[in-house]
């Protein structure tokens, strides 16, 4: 089976322009293709997880990719699948969040001399001409077109800013840029990305008379067909001190049992046949499956070491087994105390287990805290710096805990 075969049979393709002849460079390792990346934030999330764990396959063939990290376009903001404009941020804010995004990209792409390239739109995109890049870029798209773009439909009832609507002439020129400065053939990203990558075929065409190739991937949602990566307290990062690997660990070992087989397919190396295997498991055998597709993840992420130390806990936790050191902890301040005690409403605002006090009410009330092993019915309960020395575990629902220590 080819590269390109495989990606089909892992449910990976959406969409492509030419499936003869991409899936021809791929498979020959031909293809020198991009992903772009906007560094709305300061780390990258399960969002773009897909995307870097793609580029790893496709690099192993022998294709080369460019990460594309949107120092320009980042001043603008996508407004694809989006009902309002996205927050405008600095120059400052921008420059950091892409030196943040290439270290956490080099634990996927090997980065060198013939290998991956890390390339920044800003260097393009930031003293462009208005009028001269408007004569010759802006001639060549047809705002007739572009209004039909899914990109668009979203903001079209709420209002589309003209500096959104440009965006798709900024990705469709980083395309063209690509191409002529590095020999960029092919650009892969989300599905939702189509009509913007069209935009950059149908530009080097006309500007160069060559091909190039779009090929989009499935986008990563859940069996809702909600985007994954999302929680309650927000996205899942992959920088280990927005999300924990210990945290990280655990969203994968708790995706619903019809998302497992699938996010096994679309994520991990493991290959196809043992996957198989596993989608035909069910009841507690699934479970061994969840626990081998968060391990596999998390050790992508942040290593063997901190994976293992994720598993350890999670046993701990679930299955009264292993070290609990392993688990997330919360060092309690003097000023969470008062009059040398906290609360048990305390400690979950304070561990992050709940967003305040009434919450914390609530979930106790609805017999959903347990601390030290014991169910807690009192509000009121209370534990001395002394008491919390050595640490408690402290759990709200079946899957949140927290080990505090005063």
């Amino acid at each position: 089976m080819g590269v390109y075969e495989e990606l089909v049979a892992r449910g990976l393709i959406a969409q492509v322009t030419d499936e003869d002849k991409i899936k021809d460079l791929v498979n020959n390792g031909k293809a020198t293709f991009y992903i772009g990346f906007d560094p709305t934030a300061d780390s990258l999330h399960v969002g773009h997880f897909m995307a870097l764990v793609l580029m790893k396959r496709l690099q192993a063939a022998g294709n080369k990719p460019i990460a594309l990290v949107g120092g320009g376009t980042g001043m603008i903001g996508d407004p694809s699948g989006r009902t309002d404009m996205r927050k405008m941020m600095t120059i400052e804010q921008i420059d950091h969040n892409c030196e943040c995004f290439k270290q956490q990209m080099s634990r996927f792409i090997e980065f060198g001399e013939g290998k991956a390239r890390m390339v920044n739109n800003a260097d393009w995109l930031r003293d462009l001409n208005f009028l001269e890049f408007m004569r010759d870029i802006g001639s060549c798209f047809s705002v007739n077109d572009m209004l039909r773009a899914r990109a668009y439909v979203n903001r079209m009832e709420r209002g589309l800013t003209f500096l959104e609507f440009s965006y798709m002439l900024m990705q469709g020129y980083d395309f063209y840029r690509l191409y002529n400065d590095y020999g960029c053939n092919m650009e892969f990203g989300g599905d939702d990305q189509w009509s913007n990558m069209l935009a950059g075929t149908e530009l080097i065409r006309k500007k160069l008379g060559k091909d190039a190739y779009a090929l989009t991937i499935t986008l990563l949602t859940n069996s809702e067909g909600k985007k994954m990566g999302k929680t309650v307290g927000g996205a899942v990062w992959l920088d280990p001190k927005k999300t924990s690997p210990y945290d990280f660990y655990q969203y994968w070992r708790n995706v619903d049992d019809a998302d497992v087989i699938k996010c096994m397919k679309l994520l991990t190396f493991i290959p196809l046949e043992e996957i198989d295997e596993m989608a035909k498991w069910e009841g507690a055998d699934l479970n061994k499956a969840k626990e081998k597709l968060a391990f596999s993840l998390t050790e992508m992420v942040h290593g063997r070491e901190e994976a293992e130390k994720a598993d350890t806990a999670a046993k701990a936790i679930f299955m009264g087994g292993g070290d609990s050191e392993n688990m997330p902890k919360i060092l309690l301040k003097d000023e969470d105390y008062k009059d040398g005690s906290i609360d048990i409403l305390g400690i979950l605002v304070a561990s992050g287990l709940c967003s305040s006090r009434g919450d914390a009410r609530r979930n106790v009330q609805q017999g959903g805290v347990t601390a030290a092993g014991e169910k807690v019915t009192d509000i009121s309960l209370s534990f001395t710096k002394e008491a919390l020395k050595d640490g408690i575990v402290v759990q709200k629902g079946k899957k949140k805990f927290v080990k505090v220590i005063g």
